[in-house]
């Protein structure tokens, strides 16, 4: 037990090393290509510092984009933990951000309230919607990746016909507004910040986080979520109900993703508008929870860290003229040495052998002069 205890922690250990390794190489790469193509590096990254904390509107905005990562990438990472591959996050994100939009806009309450029941209807009809990937895998055999994807386009031709029916004037492409009522923003909050959309999202973003750890760790569901992701055929030797599994797995990670639409909808925008695709959030996630080993903690700082990069890229921008996809391409590079830690081991375990003979090529020469 002591053996395997030990072996654990030398995992996680080795694992958040390799997500420091891939920062470091991450942000060196990018210097690189922007010293390469004539921008100046050390410019451009103060000039992404200042933009993310130069000011109280900009830090604030900052907290504002790294509350959806952080949902999305527990979204997407429960249905890890479970062995699935959640990529419809996108379009359970669109159904959620049309179930707020629907209750925050026909259904009269009182302040507060509207909000707390606008975003109870969004989450859960996110979640139902991530649980028909569930109910096409179990019953039908069809793999959640193919579901996903499809049901992510129909969730969205769905927001088009919603829009259009509450759409709040002709050509302008987008619905009616929610009533005041059933806003989630903290306007005390958001005047300190000088405008800053700062709105409910982050306290229960900080709430989800501790709530998914002590879910996974310490509950009978989450060990059943574990347990199937590991070998479902031995959770199902041991007599867990696999398939049950799975839809509430799905169905955890679809109620995440819906809460981001209600975050979008009764906290920034206030409205919904027809876009040829997706926000990205979805598969932003991904990565988020890539990078965070699929730990509470981890999630939660990667988001930090990939929310801060995308609102600073502006600042980079504009500071130093470089192109915003040059902060894609770091981020890309940071998700490519997570996803493939076997590159980075084989360098240490390179540079470890290469050390060794050294050394011992040194030892030898002392001992015969």
């Amino acid at each position: 037990m002591s053996k395997m205890k030990g072996l654990v922690t030398r995992l996680r250990q080795e694992s958040v090393w390799i997500s420091l390794l891939s920062i470091v190489i991450g942000l060196i790469i990018g210097a690189i290509v922007m010293l390469v193509s004539g921008y100046d590096p050390l410019l451009a990254y103060q000039s992404l510092v200042e933009k993310i904390v130069g000011n109280s509107y900009d830090f604030g905005e900052t907290l504002r984009a790294v509350v959806p990562l952080i949902m999305t990438g527990l979204a997407v990472a429960v249905a890890f933990r479970a062995g699935l591959f959640n990529i419809g996050v996108e379009g359970q994100i669109v159904m959620g951000s049309i179930g707020a939009l629907l209750v925050g806009h026909f259904v009269s309450l009182p302040p507060v309230i509207h909000g707390i029941v606008a975003m109870i209807v969004g989450t859960l009809v996110g979640g139902l919607w991530g649980m028909l990937v569930a109910w096409l895998k179990t019953s039908r055999g069809i793999n959640e990746v193919i579901s996903c994807i499809m049901l992510n386009w129909c969730a969205l031709y769905i927001s088009h016909i919603v829009i259009r029916t509450l759409m709040e004037e002709s050509g302008t492409g987008r619905s009616k507004l929610i009533q005041e009522s059933a806003s989630i923003q903290l306007d005390s909050l958001s005047a300190w910040m000088d405008g800053a959309r700062i709105h409910w999202g982050f306290a229960i973003a900080i709430i989800a986080v501790i709530g998914y750890s002590f879910f996974m760790n310490k509950t009978k569901w989450g060990y059943e979520i574990r347990a199937v992701g590991s070998n479902r055929h031995a959770a199902h030797y041991a007599g867990m109900k696999v398939n049950s599994t799975v839809l509430r797995a799905f169905f955890i990670s679809g109620m995440l993703g819906g809460m981001v639409g209600t975050f979008e909808v009764l906290g920034v925008f206030k409205y919904v508008a027809i876009a040829p695709a997706t926000s990205g959030l979805g598969f932003d996630g991904i990565a988020v929870a890539l990078l965070g080993m699929n730990t509470a903690i981890g999630i939660f700082f990667s988001a930090i860290l990939f929310g801060a990069l995308m609102y600073g890229a502006q600042g980079m921008s504009f500071g130093a003229d470089v192109p915003g996809e040059v902060v894609r391409m770091i981020i890309s590079i940071i998700i490519f040495f997570t996803a493939a830690p076997g590159l980075l081991r084989m360098f240490f375990k390179l540079r470890t052998r290469k050390g060794r003979k050294g050394a011992n090529a040194n030892g030898n020469d002392s001992v015969s002069s």
